[in-house]
């Protein structure tokens, strides 16, 4: 059943659409004539309440993304921080499809989403760029393990571990787990490595150089 034109169509609405569109079956399918079909609409109303399909992209991350940030506990230190900051992107990523593809962390919903992080270690004595540069260094890790993660094969039957991730067969969701909880420890243990030094003068953190 197809509304009428004039129908007074919410953006959040669009949106909503869009997003279940893209979580059942991928980037691909999403389009203002695949989200108006789904609405019962024209897609002329799209067009003028969103704009064009790349703005439908961004607000369809945007919507992923929003109020990604945990709240702070009071006096936790930054990594720990740090640590459920990184567990709830993930979490976010591996709700959509082609995640890699849309939720680009140039985007301005990353953005957003990161200044709780930054505030976190700026507030445990780390310099403002170098706050900056250790949450985005977080950020791409997260998606880069998510983008890796999502085709990602599980491990044969009868094979035997030593070691989560151990198997060159494949990987089941707890060792994935275990390796994402590994992935942000190292990079964790890197960065406060850095600052430290960088408190000290011993090194520059900021380009990975030796004096």
């Amino acid at each position: 059943m197809t509304r009428a034109p004039d129908f007074d169509l919410d953006a959040d609405e669009i949106v909503t659409a869009a997003v279940e569109i893209f979580e059942e079956s991928g980037l691909d399918a999403v389009s203002m004539r695949s989200v108006s079909a789904r609405l019962g609409v024209s897609p002329v109303p799209l067009y003028s309440r969103i704009g064009n399909k790349e703005a439908l992209v961004g607000a369809i991350a945007d919507r992923l993304l929003v109020d990604l940030a945990p709240p702070s506990a009071a006096d936790e230190p930054w990594d720990r921080y740090a640590v459920r900051w990184t567990r709830e992107l993930r979490s976010r990523l591996r709700r959509a499809r082609d995640s890699r593809l849309i939720l680009s962390p140039g985007r301005e919903a990353y953005v957003e989403a990161s200044r709780p992080l930054v505030e976190a270690m700026r507030a445990d004595g780390m310099a403002a760029d170098a706050a900056v540069q250790a949450c985005r260094l977080l950020m791409w890790a997260t998606v880069g393990f998510g983008a890796v993660e999502s085709g990602a094969e599980p491990p044969r039957r009868g094979r035997r571990r030593s070691r989560p991730g151990g198997d060159p067969g494949g990987v089941d969701a707890a060792e994935a787990d275990t390796l994402f909880d590994i992935h942000i420890r190292y990079i964790l243990e890197g960065i406060a490595r850095d600052a430290g030094a960088e408190r000290t003068g011993s090194s520059d953190a900021t380009t990975g150089e030796n004096p």
